[in-house]
This record gives structure tokens, sequence and C-alpha cells, in this order.
């Protein structure tokens, strides 16, 4: 008698048995697939075995196996041709039910596009390692931007420093859809630098200054654009004047490399930073 069998009998109707999750990778597409099929039916609970990066014939065969004794059905994501084939040859030698939940849907992509799948295992795993990477740089931009706490300074990939308005937080923010974690702080001779700044190593650290003229003209928009006045000191030609002096010392102390974004776009900028970086990591972009 099957587990479905079983468990009709005991509870005097339909209940859902032992499902075994087969996969070459980590299994989670078929179980959650497995799950949305089955909450379409009443009954008990549902008894799912996940047998995750099944990669040899050997091990496929013990799990066959035991889901024979059982009497359970069995939901694949296997990508290599072998293992899917010996699978198949194994359920039907054993009377077992064989879900294949990726071949069709792989075989249209193919028929549709006219190319090969790539047959291997765990690509999924890897997008979505890159996505959670990705969230995470930008999560880590959020918080240590404009020096909010310097002590994310230490932990930062690229640490930019420079003056107001000199694009550090959008070129953060792209660098993070790169999966870099960069935080800025802004630059004011009256602000002691963090002590975590000067820790750092210099090729860890990017400046970005910017002409006088062109940030005279940046900072006066923007305080147009919060209705303050145009001679308030933050776009007073001498207190820039003296910013960007004094930002000049404070990179030629550390040694850093120094972007000027003058007329740049942040993509532009961005690029030139990441230049940077993969020629410290040593490896191409």
């Amino acid at each position: 008698m099957s587990s479905w069998e079983k468990a009709a009998a005991r509870e005097g109707g339909f209940t859902i048995g032992v499902i075994y999750i087969i996969s070459d990778s980590l299994g989670e597409t078929a179980e959650y697939v497995a799950r949305a099929a089955a909450s379409q039916f009443d009954g008990g609970e549902l008894d799912i075995r996940r047998v995750p990066f099944v990669t040899e014939a050997e091990h496929l065969e013990e799990v066959m196996n035991e889901a024979a004794q059982e009497g359970g059905i069995v939901v694949f994501t296997l990508v290599l041709p072998e293992l899917k084939k010996r699978l198949l040859e194994l359920a039907t030698e054993r009377g077992i039910t064989a879900v294949d939940l990726l071949g069709p849907l792989i075989d249209a992509f193919a028929r549709a596009t006219g190319r090969e799948p790539r047959q291997e295992p765990g690509l999924i795993r890897r997008l979505d390692e890159d996505y959670f990477r990705k969230m995470e740089a930008i999560e880590f931009a959020v918080k240590y931007d404009n020096g909010k706490d310097p002590r994310g300074l230490c932990h930062a990939d690229l640490v930019l420093i420079g003056v107001s308005r000199t694009s550090k937080t959008p070129v953060c923010m792209y660098l993070a859809h790169k999966r870099l974690r960069a935080a800025n702080l802004a630059l004011v001779p009256e602000v002691p630098l963090p002590e975590e700044l000067l820790t750092l190593p210099a090729e860890k650290i990017i400046g970005l200054t910017i002409d006088a003229e062109k940030l005279y003209q940046i900072r006066q928009e923007r305080l147009k654009t919060l209705g303050l006045p145009g001679e308030a000191g933050y776009a007073n030609r001498s207190r820039i004047e003296e910013e960007l002096a004094y930002a000049r010392e404070v990179m030629a102390k550390l040694g850093c490399p120094v972007i000027d974004v003058t007329n740049k776009a942040v993509e532009e900028t961005a690029d030139k930073i990441l230049q940077i970086y993969y020629r410290r990591e040593g490896y191409g972009k």
C-alpha cells in the first residue's frame, strides 16, 4: 500500500503523501511548485523530502529505491541529460510517478530561441546570490551615505570623499548596482576627519573634485530648489574656493586617486572609479 493509500485509510479520505524533491541544485524551486500544487487539495500534512545536489547516478538510484518503498511521487529539476534520463528509467522500472518540472519549459525555450541550453546546474542560485549581493550593497550605500556612521568606512569596498554636490551619493548608488559597497563622506573644513578614514589604505579611497565655477552654479540651483536665497554661504564663491582648497589638501594628505567630476555624468565618474577598483583588485571589469 502506498503512502497515499495508507494516509487515505487513516483519515477516511484523500491525503497528500510523500513527495521526493530531487535536484542537482538546492531543490527550492521544485519544493515551492510541489507545495503550490498540493495546496489545491484538501487533506493532511504534506511530507516533502528534499534531496539536493544529486550529481551521480548511484545517489539517484538510492533515492529512487527509497521512493519506491514509500510509494511516493518524485518531482525533479535536473538539467544534466544523463541524470534525467537515468531517473526516468528508474521511475519506469519501479512504477514511480515522476514529474519533470524544468525539462518541458527548457525544451520550449530552446525551440523558441533556436539556441541550446547551457545544461549547467545551480545557475538560478547564482543569479539569486548576485541579486542579494546587489541589494546588500544598496542598503550599505544608504546606511553609510554622507558619513552618517563613520564605522561603515572600514567595511566599504570604496569610500568616496569630496565637498558637497560632487555627486558622491548617486555615484555610490551606481556602484552598489555593480555590487560594490561604497560609502561616502563630505569634506567640510570645520568638521574633523573621522579616525576611520585616516586608517584606510589610500587605494580604498577615491577623491572627487570639481571646477569652482561649475560647483557655484550647481549650488545656486540647489538653493533655488530649496527656496533659499542665492547669497547663502553654501553658494558663496569664496566659501566654495575654501572648501575645494581644503578638499585638495585632504586628498593629497591621504594620497588617494582623485577624479574631476566637472561636466561628467554619474555613469562616467562611476566607470572611472570601477577602472581604478578593478585594476587594484587585479582583474578585468
